[in-house]
């Protein structure tokens, strides 16, 4: 409980509520200047604070491996110098961008006279709440203040102590630009209640995004009575056509699977072609092997060395570590069957060299990322170019896919006439 009583936890959120809300008043008229000031300012202090973010990291760290966590989630934990220079340069990044409000996304005229603009405003107030990856506190404070937001994060309990480091520094930042310290805040406490107060705050927060498994996803979706911009499991799936080239499968299998197990990015499922396993056999399932992945297999592929048989468990299933299923299927039809029925919406790939295969593919799964002949491990806000991700989207309304600053804006119609009058 952290020394605090529900009541304690009830007003704290409260007040942290009435303190974002005041600062997210400041932060939409902002200027894109004083905002890329923060941000250069933000970035500049995590490089200058890292022995600091290093050493509260391991304590965390601790806490993650006597929580039992796995090899895969510590992972996602852990910091070292080369990830914070990434949080710098991701910070950077999101600085370099051209400020989102403000931004004019349609004009037109009437013929009752009447200039219309459709231009793109902040959100206000946003609510993240994430699980592990202590990065995640620096992408989403700064991507919501490049986009005129203020943030309340709270961050997974394991990782508590490398986001209070990383918070200081993007607080340095804001108030080296005269920009109000309270727009990003980190709620300093473990205990769940803050989460549940959390989705309930209508009166202050605008928009809440989960950020973590399936069970954290689901709470905030079953419980929030504030909208919610939702970050399901990745599931991702990757099917090798029958079409598809033998060296490239094996890079991008290999890649999609084994860069890093713990990202919501990585590859969970594997798809063969009954005729591409007939023409070339499944030599990537070797390479896998000797990397260490563990392999599930459905039928026709369990003569394979070193596999297990599948369970009907194993389709639809998140990992986050170094298993994968594998699973042949009757064409790009069995694919996209199979895809509908166990995806999560999130990032599926296809391997083919046929135009007319990947068109069918990419017209026919609903998934919020789709790839040809691409790691699935590009499912990434800064891979795409947005500097940074918020997390990725696998609804469909408002924002889908990685969540940027862009993406984190409303919009308003600016209406003028000249003594213009209905008739």
């Amino acid at each position: 409980m952290d020394g605090k009583t529900t009541e304690n936890i009830h007003d704290l959120m409260q007040e942290i509520g009435a303190r974002a809300k005041a600062a997210a008043r400041v932060l939409a008229s902002a200027s894109a200047e004083r905002k890329h000031a923060a941000l250069i300012g933000a970035s500049e202090a995590v490089w200058a604070r890292r022995a600091e973010i290093l050493d509260a990291n391991q304590k965390d760290l601790a806490f993650g491996r006597e929580k039992g966590l796995s090899p895969a989630m510590i992972d996602r934990l852990a910091l070292d110098e080369d990830r914070i220079r990434g949080i710098v340069d991701g910070l950077r990044s999101v600085a370099e961008q051209s400020d989102p409000v403000g931004a004019v996304l349609a004009e037109w005229d009437m013929p009752t006279g009447l200039h219309i603009r459709r231009v793109a405003t902040p959100l206000g107030v946003v609510g993240v709440i994430y699980e592990s990856r202590p990065n995640v506190t620096a992408d989403a404070g700064g991507l919501c203040l490049k986009s005129g937001n203020a943030a309340i994060l709270r961050g997974g309990s394991e990782s508590l102590h490398s986001s209070k480091a990383i918070h200081a520094a993007l607080v340095d930042g804001l108030v080296s630009a005269n920009l109000p310290a309270d727009a990003i805040q980190l709620v300093p406490v473990r205990d769940r209640a803050a989460v549940g107060e959390m989705l309930t705050m209508t009166d202050f927060i605008d928009v809440i995004v989960p950020r973590g498994g399936k069970g954290l996803v689901g709470r905030v979706q079953a419980d929030a009575r504030v909208p919610v911009f939702a970050h399901l499991e990745g599931i991702c799936h990757v099917y090798v056509d029958r079409d598809a080239d033998p060296d490239k499968a094996m890079k991008v299998i290999l890649n999609a699977k084994t860069r890093r197990t713990g990202i919501c990015g990585a590859a969970e499922c594997l798809l063969i072609d009954r005729a591409y396993y007939a023409a070339h056999g499944a030599p990537f399932l070797a390479a896998l092997k000797d990397k260490g992945v563990e392999l599930r297999v459905g039928e026709g592929l369990q003569g394979e060395p070193g596999t297990v048989p599948a369970s009907a468990d194993d389709w639809g299933r998140e990992y986050l570590d170094m298993i994968l299923a594998v699973k042949l299927v009757d064409g790009v039809d069995g694919a996209i069957d199979h895809i509908s029925t166990y995806g999560s919406n999130h990032t599926d790939c296809i391997l083919t060299e046929n135009d007319a295969t990947a068109d069918a593919f990419f017209a026919r799964v609903d998934s919020a990322i789709l790839m040809r002949n691409a790691s699935t491990q590009f499912a990434d806000g800064g891979e795409f170019g947005m500097g940074a991700e918020i997390g990725i989207a696998t609804g469909k309304m408002h924002a889908r896919g990685p969540v940027g600053a862009a993406q984190l804006t409303s919009f308003k119609y600016l209406v003028e006439g000249d003594g213009t009058v209905r008739a």
